[in-house]
């Protein structure tokens, strides 16, 4: 349904990621992980349309629609709340405001209202009739308050206006979905209400999310940045964890065999190569250690960081810190020592 071919990001030097091909669809939902800076955002962005790749392909099916939840919650100041949420169905709205400004028109033509008459059937299409109560509910479930609702968005407080965008991302109701940190400014309620509704939902979603029990609840598929690279692992996020790190060790104890295995062999072309008896012998590994080295894997440094901290000790510490002897005190006559 949406895809990448050979997608590669790079500001400088070094490429954020390289060559990624992967496969999004068949109504699955896609936790995008990865460390701060390995590139999650600006993926997303690459998928959808807001941003231009170095090279390689973003492939979307025929007649699929992608909805995403916007980060500019300054952009509809002058929009009433309830039309900032319905502006989330693109086509419809496009619709409903061309057949209302044929309406308003005193000098419309015939032909106008024959065009009006045909963006009224595809406003019906889109169940556009209903839209209103439609965005009214998702503004209550994400905790806008109904005397909002026909206001000016200029009157909602920042971090309010992300939920008013949040409701325009799920009023879409798109094939794919595009949420990028969903949770922010919620609480509790309107984050469990959040995930229910996800979860009621068919669309393939992809969602970049640092709140684990979200994406445990919510996701079906984990795709992990790491390494340059994007792997998709089946199952939520505890179970990315439990894989990701058993299919590490694997290719970790895997490439350990190989170049133990290549050592022993150059041992032996070292030592019998000069020897005509053993030269064929030596030809015949010198060729398996290229044909080891050509499979192996190579282990590329991840992007995460563990973080500790490193006291330096700037003298030595003794086992016995303290020593008393003969101490005695007393309060009002009354010895405590």
């Amino acid at each position: 349904m949406l895809s990448t071919a050979n997608i590669t990001m790079q500001f400088g030097a070094k490429p954020l990621f390289e060559n990624v091909s992967v496969k999004f669809g068949n109504g699955h939902r896609y936790g995008l992980i990865g460390a701060n800076g390995c590139g999650k955002s600006t993926f997303m962005k690459i998928l959808g349309g807001d941003l231009e790749q170095s090279s390689g392909e973003v492939i979307k099916e025929p007649g699929v629609r992608l909805g995403k939840l916007r980060q500019d919650q300054f952009a509809y100041e002058d929009h009433r709340v309830i039309d900032v949420v319905m502006m989330g169905h693109e086509e419809m709205w496009a619709a409903m405001t061309e057949r209302d400004a044929i309406y308003a028109n005193a000098d419309a033509t015939e032909d106008d209202y024959m065009r009006a008459a045909d963006l009224e059937a595809k406003f019906a299409e889109f169940d556009g009739y209903t839209a209103e109560a439609r965005a009214g509910e998702l503004l209550l479930g994400a905790g806008i308050a109904l005397d909002q609702h026909n206001g000016p968005m200029s009157e909602i407080s920042p971090g309010w206006k992300l939920r008013v965008l949040l409701a325009q991302a799920l009023f879409s109701d798109p094939d794919v979905l595009l949420l990028d940190e969903p949770t922010n400014n919620l609480d509790i309620d309107t984050i469990r209400w959040l995930e229910g509704l996800l979860n009621d939902r068919d669309c393939t979603m992809i969602i970049i999310s640092h709140d684990r029990h979200f994406l445990n609840s919510v996701c079906t598929h984990m795709a992990d940045v790491d390494y340059g690279d994007i792997r998709i692992y089946p199952g939520n996020y505890d179970d990315y964890m439990l894989a990701s790190s058993e299919a590490r060790a694997r290719l970790m104890a895997a490439n350990a065999k190989s170049k133990e295995r290549v050592s022993e062999l150059q041992e032996f072309v070292r030592r019998f190569s000069a020897n005509k008896s053993k030269a064929k012998q030596a030809t015949s590994r010198r060729r398996l250690i290229e044909k080891i080295q050509f499979e192996s894997v190579e282990v590329r440094p991840s992007s995460r960081q563990n973080p500790y901290i490193r006291f330096e000790q700037t003298k030595q510490l003794y086992r016995q810190a303290v020593h008393l002897q003969s101490i005695s005190k007393a309060y009002d006559g009354q010895p405590v020592l």
